[in-house]
């Protein structure tokens, strides 16, 4: 049966350039879509950028341009991205466009007519230096739940709390480093908390589409549970605050001057702003298109970070003003670096303009990342030895290796030409199984699994090739036998066939060498559809080079660090504090522990769990931030100094019975690092500091 696919990536922000992660979510996505489409189907894939918000209007104005001005100068790069890396969206669109505004004021009133949008006063945090109410990201201070230092004004990245600014213990601004006072506004909210809305998400998030799939994965649907709660009585939901006070730039609410639409209200509706002006263009009826009766599906790629908006917001904005809601969110983990999280400044970043600036072939990444993607939401890692050794061993060493071999000894003893002996029943049924499971793999988002099955028929056309012996056959071809001259032939030809077989299949993860191998080799110029692997190759042209192999030094160029920033020495990168009394120093008691046991701790980038000796007769169990800088075996019978005194705190995995001492500096971007204090050899677990 034809589908039709309305498919979207998650809005980049329009205040710099693309990441690497950008890059693994589009081809991620783009391999999706090119599948889908090899079997037939319709799919009408946009993207846009996310052009609104404070972040926006502030950079703009540091910069002394307009926030239109920011936002297309980063639109302006936009192509050399998604051009270099083979990226094909239908539509590329924008957040601040006339589509946008008129959707997302309709779908406020549809829900406002619908008793679902409520207005209330609310006290907030105003910048008395910057003179503008302050959006959560820029408010910083101790966490209300496990006490931690410098964290944002609506979630901690340590217990990963969720609570109000308002909540923080000595907030300040991160504008002007003002402490913020609080103010009285009057703000507009979806009433998330609506039993109608919290019966709709328990059942939307555990369904199904009418199209035969799960709306969420089982990893995002148990974040959901936790987010729901119980039942429709015992819920954890509260009221999504969705407007902002001037100075900001967005969308105007309708009939409420000065109030705006927060951005993430109208960042999700740019997928259909973005829909809106491709049909537009296209001459496709847009309604009927997203009819909520009809048959059209409607597919995210997301990044995990954000499945809390997709998966309650998103649907129940659409299915309370009337419109389409999603029929599965494919959300992905994060990229990484030989294991760690990307960081410029230690060298762990993977910049996407730099890739091809150096000429790096940008199908090698598609690949690679292709090899390690599957459908749960699992980081992705990139490792710079592993990466040359798949893209050498698989793609040149396997996969270019069969025509580069097997199209010789057709172009020298046959004039291209292709014969077949005997039957090739068994070979088609190899190759329709080939076909038929990787096809379903792509589908089912599982590439990993997709990459191994072809690489493992790549191997068995290689062994069927080397176990024939064909150089030996070619030795005395001119004076051979027309028998010899067939099974030579043969042997080529059926390697040849594997060989377009694999390309065919490959073509959604390698679509430009696919098309060049389609053209140049087999004379066909358009791209492949999975039938053409079983339609067995009579003639090839002269094998051409294909691909290069990864070069080290490439690999070495692409991750070398920048040049550290010269600043002003500081201890610490911060001022000493204030004086304090020995009688206040005393207060703390001031611990030798020995680390007797570490462990990550699932679900967390940062912490490590350490269980830790103080000499008491017992253990005590820490969670600590440094999971960044050290491997839990290389901490295990370590010694280091705790703070023994501290009233334990429940944390999200846990109670933490102390705090274990760490130094660091004050500007960690910069200057990255934590390093747990040491004491010299002698001392013993339980000793006072002093």
């Amino acid at each position: 049966m034809t589908r039709t696919i309305f498919v979207t990536t998650a809005l980049p922000y329009a205040n710099g350039s693309f990441h690497i992660g950008h890059i693994m979510e589009y081809i991620q996505a783009d391999i999706w879509v090119r599948a889908m489409r090899m079997s037939g189907h319709t799919v009408h894939f946009v993207g846009a950028d996310d052009a609104h918000g404070a972040p926006i209007m502030l950079k703009a104005e540091k910069e002394g341009i307009t926030p239109e001005e920011l936002v297309r100068r980063i639109a302006n790069e936009r192509p050399i991205y998604l051009n270099g890396f083979h990226i094909k969206f239908d539509h590329w669109h924008c957040t601040h466009s006339p589509e946008n505004e008129a959707l997302s004021g309709d779908i406020y009133l549809a829900l406002k007519k619908n008793n679902l949008i409520s207005k209330r006063t609310i006290e907030q945090f105003y910048d008395p230096v910057k003179g503008m109410f302050l959006p959560d990201r820029y408010i910083k201070g101790e966490c209300p739940k496990c006490h931690a230092k410098d964290q944002y004004g609506d979630s901690c990245e340590v217990c990963s709390a969720v609570y109000a600014p308002t909540e923080l213990i000595n907030p300040y601004s991160t504008l002007s480093n003002a402490t913020p006072v609080l103010k009285t506004s009057e703000h507009f909210f979806f009433n998330l908390s609506d039993p109608r809305c919290v019966q709709f998400l328990h059942e939307w998030t555990q369904g199904s589409s009418k199209f035969g799939y799960k709306h969420l994965q089982n990893e995002v649907l148990g974040k959901t549970k936790e987010w729901l709660g119980e039942s429709i009585e015992n819920n954890n939901l509260n009221d999504w605050d969705i407007s902002r006070d001037a100075p900001y730039f967005g969308i105007e609410i309708p009939g409420e001057p000065g109030k705006y639409f927060y951005v993430w209200l109208d960042a999700p509706v740019g997928y259909l702003a973005s829909l809106k002006a491709y049909c537009d263009k296209k001459g496709i009826d847009f309604n009927a298109l997203l009819d909520p009766e009809g048959d059209t599906e409607q597919i995210h790629f997301i990044g995990k970070d954000i499945t809390y908006f997709h998966a309650l917001f998103w649907p129940a904005m659409l299915k309370f003003s009337g419109r389409k809601t999603p029929d599965q969110l494919n959300a992905h983990g994060f990229i990484t670096v030989s294991g760690e999280k990307m960081s410029k400044s230690r060298g762990t970043g993977i910049s996407p303009l730099r890739y091809l600036e150096l000429g790096m072939n940008p199908e090698w990444m598609r690949y690679y990342i292709a090899a390690k993607l599957n459908a749960k939401v699992e980081d992705v890692d990139f490792n710079p030895e592993d990466f040359i050794a798949r893209v050498n061993a698989d793609l040149i060493g396997k996969y270019i290796n069969i025509a580069s071999r097997a199209a010789n000894f057709i172009s020298r003893h046959f004039e291209g030409k292709l014969a077949y002996s005997g039957s090739t029943d068994e070979m088609l049924t190899e190759i329709s199984t080939l076909v038929d499971s990787v096809s379903k793999d792509l589908e089912a988002r599982e590439y990993s699994r997709a990459i191994r099955t072809l690489m493992a028929y790549a191997d068995t056309v290689n062994q069927a090739f080397d176990q024939a012996a064909p150089w030996v056959l070619a030795k005395g071809i001119s004076t051979a036998s027309e028998d010899t001259k067939a099974q030579l032939q043969d042997i080529c030809s059926r390697a040849i066939a594997g060989f377009k077989a694999l390309s065919v299949v490959l073509s959604p993860v390698l679509p430009a060498l696919a098309e060049r191998i389609a053209s140049e080799l087999f004379g066909i110029n358009r791209t492949f559809v999975w039938g053409d692997a079983m339609d067995l190759p009579q003639t090839i042209a002269p094998f051409k080079h294909l691909m290069q192999r990864v070069d080290a030094t490439q690999v070495d160029a692409l991750l070398e660090p920048p040049a550290p920033a010269v600043e002003t020495p500081k201890p610490g990168g911060e001022e000493i504090a204030e004086t304090i009394k020995i009688d206040d120093f005393a207060k703390i008691d001031l611990r030798i522990a020995k680390i007797v046991e570490c462990n990550h701790v699932e679900g967390s980038d940062k912490l490590l769990q350490l269980t830790l000796d103080v000499g008491e007769g017992h253990y005590r169990n820490v969670f600590s931030g440094i999971k960044s800088m050290y491997k839990p075996e290389d901490l295990v019978g370590k010694l280091t100094v705790m703070v023994a005194n501290l009233a334990p705190r429940k944390m999200k995995f846990g109670i933490s019975e102390g705090m274990v001492l760490a130094a660091s500096h004050a500007d960690e971007k910069a200057n990255p690092g934590i390093y747990v204090l040491e004491p010299f050899p002698g001392a013993q677990p339980g000793m006072r500091v002093r």
